[in-house]
């Protein structure tokens, strides 16, 4: 997908006039509470849900696809987009977790033979074997008036555990491989890259690896809309934190320049929190520079260890991000999963601004399981609280964070012990989107939403 720069700024502009306006999040969640709102048991065991909301299933693992392919397992990241001229229907960009050696439910059946259907060309790596690797995505078209789904259909093959990821301001998603997955029996080519996605793909889309941005074992990303900047998580126990600054805004594939996050008064700071020196407080902001890194591709796997290296933070598990408007400037919003003194997550507020005075800030922190446990991915809701999916070792949760701290249920797993993933708002902000990832089900939730966003904050 191409971009010229002047269709860059008119379409970043007509984004940020959609991204939920999260004003009062700028104050810092300082309160560890929680907000007293009640679910109600769901009678069919799925998930239960506020008084007053629903859900509708779909999209199941197993399910035949429209191009008559298979639903793959793993269900992950996801975002939603508009349907030009349709404000009925959304258009859903889903992640498939699955790793290069590991056999599940994959897109060409259980022999794998539906690939012959496909032109190989669209299929990024196979196995020593032959066997196509089974990650990848997912496009899915849901009507939101009539709650159903329309159809659905393979939109990216061939690549490996397609973890998270994040929609950009010119209409794609963009799908991070969390491998390092090397050639061998399992890939015959190197992983642990981005690939984009439009959001208007009818079909599989060309596979290229965005080398650029790095190879590492990639989480998430999220786009400045003013800047065109992508923000980029890792997922690693002491991972980084980075930003890819494209050659031209909105052509990620001709390439650019990967940073790493240092702490101006602290280089090297280790962020996690885990009792190594003193305590990060919640509400604590740094000075934050970029450090430039220089083999980005390298086969070894080692970009975090020689960003640190250069002064780079550490920080614990990155996990989700996003980019929210605050007072008309964009503010990014990412996790690191097991983070904090209770090693139950942290949420961390990146203020980027032009001059180069970037600053970062401890925004929340899980005071322990009952709190927030082990976030994952985030997303802005459209009331100007953070929705956080939950990738703990029991119960899993969907949560909101209020501006002032107060987190609050939003959905409760009853089904199993799965994590959620993949939060995401149509467009009109009607419907959350959100998966289970095993077995991997699709939920569209609808309801009150502005009687939830005032018992948050009333609560």
């Amino acid at each position: 997908m191409t971009l010229s720069r002047r269709s860059f700024v008119t379409r970043a502009v007509q984004v940020a006039t959609a991204v939920p306006a999260l004003n009062a999040l700028a104050a810092c969640a300082t309160n560890t509470g929680s907000a007293a709102i009640g679910l109600a048991p769901d009678p069919l065991g799925v998930v239960d849900l506020p008084p007053g909301f629903s859900y509708v299933a779909f999209g199941r693992t197993g399910e035949a696809m429209s191009d008559g392919l298979v639903t793959p397992s793993n269900h992950d990241g996801m975002a939603a987009f508009p349907v030009a001229g349709d404000p009925t229907r959304c258009i859903l960009v889903r992640n498939h977790e699955i790793g290069a050696s590991r056999v599940q439910i994959g897109p060409f059946g259980e022999d794998h033979s539906l690939a012959s259907r496909v032109d190989q060309g669209f299929i990024y790596d196979f196995t020593a074997g032959g066997r196509p690797l089974l990650g990848g995505t997912t496009t899915l078209i849901y009507n939101t008036r009539a709650k159903r789904l329309e159809q659905t259909f393979l939109s990216l093959a061939g690549t490996a555990t397609n973890c998270a990821g994040g929609p950009t301001p010119w209409g794609s998603w963009l799908s991070c491989e969390e491998t390092q997955e090397a050639p061998g029996a399992n890939a015959g080519k190197f992983h642990g890259y981005v690939f984009e996605v439009p959001s208007t793909a009818t079909g599989l889309v060309q596979p290229v690896a965005l080398e650029a941005m790095g190879r590492f074992r990639h989480e998430a990303c999220a786009v400045d809309p003013a800047m065109g900047v992508v923000y980029e998580t890792e997922d690693d126990r002491d991972g980084l934190f980075y930003r890819f600054l494209p050659t031209a805004p909105g052509e990620l594939h001709r390439g650019g320049r990967l940073q790493a996050l240092v702490i101006r008064e602290q280089p090297g700071l280790d962020t996690r929190n885990w009792g190594s020196g003193p305590a990060i407080a919640v509400g604590q902001s740094f000075q934050v520079a970029w450090v430039d890194l220089q083999n980005v591709t390298a086969p070894d796997g080692d970009l975090r260890l020689r960003g640190r290296a250069a002064g780079a933070a550490v920080f614990a598990r990155g996990e989700g991000v996003c980019t929210a408007l605050e007072a008309g400037k964009p503010a990014i919003y990412f996790t690191c999963t097991s983070g904090g003194l209770a090693e139950r997550g942290q949420v961390w507020r990146l203020e980027p601004n032009a001059d180069g005075d970037d600053r970062l800030t401890l925004f929340a922190e899980s005071a322990g399981e009952a709190h927030f446990d082990m976030i994952d991915n985030i997303v802005p809701a459209p009331w100007g609280d953070l929705i956080m999916a939950e990738d703990g070792g029991g119960e899993n949760y969907v949560r909101g964070l209020t501006p002032h701290g107060a987190v609050y249920p939003i959905v409760r797993n009853a089904l199993n012990e799965s994590e959620f993933c993949g939060p995401c708002f149509s467009p009109d902000g009607s419907t959350l989107f959100v998966n289970i990832q095993s077995p991997g089900i699709t939920l569209a939730i609808s309801g009150p939403w502005a009687k939830l966003a005032r018992a948050a904050r009333d609560g």
